[in-house]
Order: C-alpha cells, then structure tokens, then sequence
C-alpha cells in the first residue's frame, strides 16, 4: 500500500502530535489496514525528521524492539524492529522524569553498547558487534507508546518510532570483553520490590546478535551504525509500568545498576 503525500503528513502530525500533547489516539491501522511494513518505516523516517527540526535536537542513536522469541509469538512476527534515539530523550539518573510530559509509560531494562567504530553491511557478525564496542553499560528504556492502551499491530509500532520517549544509562561502563555478554542477570525492582528478572540471552540469544541482525536490516535501506552511537540492544524482560512517585531500579550482574525517579 502507497500513501499519498497528504496522508503520509497526516499521519505523522497525528502521531506528533500525540506525543507533543502527551495523549493517547486510535491506532492508525484502523485506518489505514494494509498498511505494509516497509511503508511504516517509511512513516517513521518521516516523523523523525519532523521531530528533529521541531525539538532542534539530533540523533544519538538506535534501539532494537520485540528481540525476545517469547515477544515475536505474542505478535505473531519472526524478526525483531528498530526506531532511533534522539539527543532530547535522553534522561539522567539525577533528574526525575516527568509524568505529566508521558502516556502510559513502561520501563524496560536493556544493555547499550557504545560504539567506536561504524558496524555496517548486510555481512555483520556477532564477533563485529564486539570488536566495534567501546564501552557496555545498563540502561533503562521508558517506552510510551501513543496509541490507546498500549496496543498496536507491528506496523503500527514502527511507524511511531517502536513507542520511543526516554532512556537512562548507568555510568558504570565496561568493555565488551570483560564479560560474558550473553549470560549477564538482571532484577529489576519498583519501589523496592522486585518486578521482573531477566537474561541477557533472552535477547536473540545474545544482544551482539540483535545488533548484528539489525546492522542488516539497516544495510538493506543504505544505512548502518556509526562511530559514537549509542545502541540499545533489547529488553532483558517483561516491560513494567510506573508511575508518580516511583522509583525503578535495575541491577545487572558485572554491570552494576541504573535507576530512575518519576514525578
């Protein structure tokens, strides 16, 4: 299915907007039904660079979406989806973050990788992912999707940049091959109490093949990851929600922790 031009712009000022206006709206597939997937990464180039010029901020970077086989079969899809991260969503651990600028937010605990050099070509392997890594940290995704009650089709998501708002990194950095990235634990609580606990290797296995499984998606459009991004390379476990007044915390093994304070 082809957009034409006007309905292109007009889905992306309505997901703009509901962003800009902390609201939710109907999914645009009720509208739009055959929407293709290609066609919704074409939605979402367009957001972006709306965004872009509208917050006068710039892109920092790539999270990777539905990188659990446990979430592939809920969505009834057998590959994962990337959206990009922009300066402006990046969050501080010393700085709450507002509810009254989210949704329904949720918090999802992750690995970035910070590269140092560009990873690029439909050839990419787990190996590159991390002879290109500088540095791994913890992180802390809040995903705030703007359609009603949080529920979408895949097309759907990646049209609105897979439900990006927020994230925080940890300021314990380590390199790559101090640990064993595949196998890194993680619990992640809410005021105290643990909510979820999780593996790396429920993300593909290993997150340096959600990388490298997106660094080819990425190729097949001409693009690839650049020296100096920042990758998030898939949630850990179960997103969960938060809201005013809670604080979320996420320990990693080798890794130390991140957390984050909503008001």
């Amino acid at each position: 299915m082809i957009l034409k031009t006007k309905e292109d712009k007009e889905i992306i000022d309505y997901l703009l907007s509901a962003e800009r206006e902390a609201r939710e709206v109907v999914k645009i597939t009720d509208t739009y039904p055959n929407l293709t997937i290609e066609k919704a990464y074409e939605l979402q180039d367009g957001l972006l660079a709306r965004r872009l010029e509208e917050n006068q901020t710039k892109t920092v970077g790539i999270k990777l979406g539905l990188t659990s086989k446990a979430k592939q079969e809920m969505m009834g899809v057998n590959e994962a989806i990337y959206g990009y991260l922009h300066a402006d969503m990046l969050a501080y651990e010393w700085q709450p973050i507002k509810r009254s600028q989210l949704i329904h937010p949720k918090a999802e605990p992750e690995i970035a990788f910070f590269l140092d050099k560009d990873l690029e070509g439909d050839n990419v392997t787990e190996a590159a992912v991390i002879a290109a890594t500088k540095y791994v940290a913890p992180a802390l995704e809040v995903i705030d999707s703007r359609y009603k009650d949080f529920r979408f089709t895949l097309t759907d998501v990646v049209a609105d940049n897979c439900s990006s708002i927020k994230f925080v990194i940890g300021s314990q950095l380590v390199s790559p091959d101090k640990l064993d990235l595949g196998n890194i634990g993680m619990v992640m609580s809410k005021n105290g109490k643990v909510e979820q606990t999780g593996s790396s290797a429920a993300v593909l296995g290993h997150p340096a093949t959600a990388i490298a499984w997106a660094a080819k998606q990425l190729s097949k459009r001409g693009r690839g990851f650049k020296k100096g991004e920042v990758i998030l390379s898939g949630a850990m476990s179960e997103a969960i929600s938060f809201d005013s007044g809670d604080t979320v915390v996420a320990q990693f093994n080798g890794l130390g922790s991140v957390s984050f304070y909503c008001e």
